[in-house]
């Protein structure tokens, strides 16, 4: 649990939104968030790699 108060202390604005959730019961909000990030992971890729129309073919 130290680890988890660390790490959190740490990443200043990903650690004040994971307090956020945790003091306000709003778990249920975090696998929104992660796909949501991930998806604008895949399209920030996908604009600079020569990937990108095998990417394109998935939507």
């Amino acid at each position: 649990m130290k680890f988890v108060r660390t790490t959190v202390r740490n990443m200043q604005t990903a650690g004040e939104l994971l307090h956020f959730f945790g003091r306000n019961k709003r778990w249920w909000l975090l696998p929104i968030l992660l796909t949501l990030f991930l998806l604008g992971a895949l399209i920030v890729v996908a604009q600079s790699s020569s990937l990108a129309p095998f990417i394109y073919t998935m939507f």
